[in-house]
């Protein structure tokens, strides 16, 4: 009852600031203090406040938050161990004497000559490369 009370006369109030706000022809801003003022009637008249008052007041619904808690903390709990064990159980697979190795890179993606090659090798065939794009180049007159 104090609550609906401070609610309603805080409404009031907020209501008779926008009145001398808007007597000073300050019109968009009465408009938004009188919005913002009958936002808690609004919530009186709701019965929003007599709920949340006897929400936070009331024991019972502590303890409901409570378990609330504890059931959120062991959903997350076991999502983790759940996770973890998967994290494990791939980790296990990859690492069996049978399981198959991951493909390696394709010949045409690495170049025809360059598995074994030494590294002068590659950089004249580099240097080749550089000369064919210079040559498109001029052809092009870039």
């Amino acid at each position: 009852m104090l609550a609906e009370t401070i609610f309603s006369a805080v409404s009031v109030a907020g209501l008779g600031i926008a009145a001398i706000t808007a007597y000073r022809k300050r019109l968009l801003a009465a408009a938004r203090i009188a919005a913002y003022s009958l936002v808690p009637l609004g919530l009186v008249l709701t019965g929003a406040v007599e709920w949340a008052f006897d929400t936070v007041f009331s024991p019972t619904a502590w303890v409901g938050f409570g378990v609330l808690g504890a059931a959120l903390l062991l959903f997350m709990s076991t999502r983790a161990i759940e996770r973890r064990r998967a994290g494990r159980k791939e980790a296990t697979e990859g690492s069996r004497p049978g399981a198959v190795a991951a493909p390696a890179a394709s010949a045409p993606a690495l170049g025809q000559g360059q598995r074994g090659a030494t590294p002068k090798a590659q950089a004249q065939q580099a240097a080749d490369d550089f000369s064919d794009i210079e040559a498109i180049l001029k052809k092009h007159g870039i």
